[in-house]
């Protein structure tokens, strides 16, 4: 849905301070799309600005302190036509930047892996963005699209209704991952899909041992709150079940990740919610307390690997990339692309693939040299 030409620019990056936000704005300025990059710290926001975005002398952008509140934030929203939000924890921060969007005719796309917050998006708000003409599409990242985009080149054989799902990246999760994952595992269920229902991922069931393609040793991974394919997926007739285990290539990393969660857990028990966030949060600024370093493709590697099957069909599909998060920062940027010029595939709630295409998606990636072609078998 295009929106009458204003004097706004037409894209709000939110968290553009943050370590993904910078990247995001990075890919506008390639993409020569003008931006606001908008936060609760101007002084962090110029900082950020000037400092980790290469090129940001060339871009148009303006930089926008803004509270966190519905009105606020419609203020600000007023006249764009795309927010790309990375304040997380999203279930936390997320209602007041979906409502002002509503409110302002905006589509909306953030960073998540939020399990509970994708949920609680499609009952509460997909019906309302459905109407409205526009597009809730959360968690495009490459931690999910990714894997989504081979999972759909896989299901273009008939007859496959199982995606088992591997994400594995190399590097650090940034400060606000660390957080995410902790408040996750703190106040959420983590599910898988079985026969198109939700069933919950063991909580205690510690690390898995996955094989991993393209390497001779096996590597640990979590459910990671169960991320957002399930949900994606359930109600693609295609699809009945969908199970998705990742994690970082770095094994003591790893070793060391469900201490530290059943740590915090137990630290925070009994702990109203306020307090609990507070408590969680202090937890992950000791354990990722600085800015990760900017990415690079020699040490950063991701591989996202499906396989899936069906009654007679079987389908494997990897595809072997490098730096997530400049992954996560270009599909954001494209998003935004796609949407000031024509109408997502798809309105209300829906995934990256569903909104714009897997197809293209792979395309923008390979575009920018961020991953492999994928590596496709089929057997039917």
């Amino acid at each position: 849905m295009n929106k009458p030409s204003s004097s706004k620019k037409p894209v709000v990056v939110y968290g553009a301070s943050g370590y993904t936000g910078r990247l995001v704005c990075e890919y506008l300025r390639e993409y020569n799309i003008p931006f606001i990059a908008a936060g609760r710290s101007k002084e962090k926001l110029d900082e950020a600005m000037r400092s980790h975005v290469p090129g940001i002398e060339t871009a148009s952008y303006e930089v926008v302190e803004v509270a966190h509140t519905v009105e606020a934030l419609s203020a600000l929203f007023d006249g764009a036509s795309v927010v790309l939000n990375t304040v997380g924890p999203f279930a936390k921060f997320g209602h007041e930047v979906v409502q002002a969007c509503l409110a302002t005719k905006c589509h909306y796309t953030d960073t998540t892996g939020e399990q509970d917050w994708l949920i609680t998006l499609e009952a509460e708000y997909g019906p309302k963005f459905a109407a409205a003409g526009l597009l809730l599409s959360p968690g495009l990242a490459q931690m999910y699209t990714t894997g989504e985009i081979a999972a759909q080149l896989c299901l273009e054989t008939p007859g496959l209704d199982t995606l088992d799902i591997a994400v594995f990246w190399g590097g650090s999760p940034t400060v606000a991952s660390t957080q995410t994952i902790l408040v996750n595992a703190a106040t959420s269920k983590a599910y898988y899909l079985e026969q198109n229902q939700y069933v919950e991922w063991q909580p205690d069931a510690g690390l898995y041992s996955l094989a991993i393609p393209g390497q001779h040793e096996a590597a640990l991974a979590l459910p990671w709150g169960g991320t957002s394919h399930p949900v994606w997926f359930k109600k693609d007739p295609r699809v009945a079940n969908v199970k998705v285990l990742g994690g970082v290539f770095n094994k003591p990393l790893m070793l060391g990740v469900p201490q530290i969660v059943a740590a915090a857990l137990k630290a925070t028990e009994g702990m109203n919610e306020e307090d609990r966030y507070a408590a969680l949060a202090q937890t992950a600024a000791a354990v990722m307390g600085s800015m990760p370093p900017r990415e690079n493709p020699r040490i950063n590697k991701s591989v996202d690997s499906v396989h899936a099957s069906g009654p007679l069909a079987r389908a494997h599909c990897v595809i072997y990339g490098n730096c997530n998060y400049k992954q996560t920062g270009l599909m954001q940027a494209y998003a935004a692309a796609h949407l000031l010029q024509q109408a997502p595939r798809r309105v209300g709630f829906a995934s990256g693939c569903q909104a714009f295409g897997h197809h293209e998606l792979l395309g923008v990636l390979r575009s920018f040299g961020l991953v492999q072609p994928p590596v496709l078998t089929v057997q039917h």
